[in-house]
């Protein structure tokens, strides 16, 4: 059975990007523009969660804090996928439970090499 991966970015064209690449290594995909969306989609088993950290009406680190809070989904895996590259950021991300953090423009091969490294098989 596939694992399932929640893209989280309020770019559609990054989402289609990210999805390609996930679905093309064999992983299932549930697309949200937003905090507040990805929220409202959390259903079922989702393995692994790739989210940007600005977006509009929720950003990123505040989903990460209200995903960690959810019971069933507190010890999912997220990676962050942003042009933010300051350490604080990265410590903010961290702090609020994310476990990787890829920087854009980034190689789908890097982005799929920290999915494989959190996802076991």
């Amino acid at each position: 059975m596939s694992k399932t991966i929640m893209i989280v970015d309020d770019s559609a064209s990054l989402r289609q990007v990210v999805s390609i690449a996930l679905k093309g290594a064999g992983y299932e995909t549930i697309e949200a523009c937003d905090g507040k969306d990805a929220l409202n989609k959390l259903t079922g088993k989702i393995h692994l969660i790739i989210s940007d950290v600005n977006m509009p009406n929720m950003d990123g680190i505040t989903f990460v804090k209200e995903v960690k809070k959810l019971p069933n989904y507190k010890f999912t895996p997220v990676i962050m996928l942003t042009t933010e590259s300051q350490a604080n950021k990265k410590a903010e991300g961290q702090a609020a439970g994310a476990k990787a953090w890829v920087v854009k423009p980034f190689q789908p091969a890097t982005m799929l090499a920290a999915v494989s490294k959190l996802i076991m098989p």
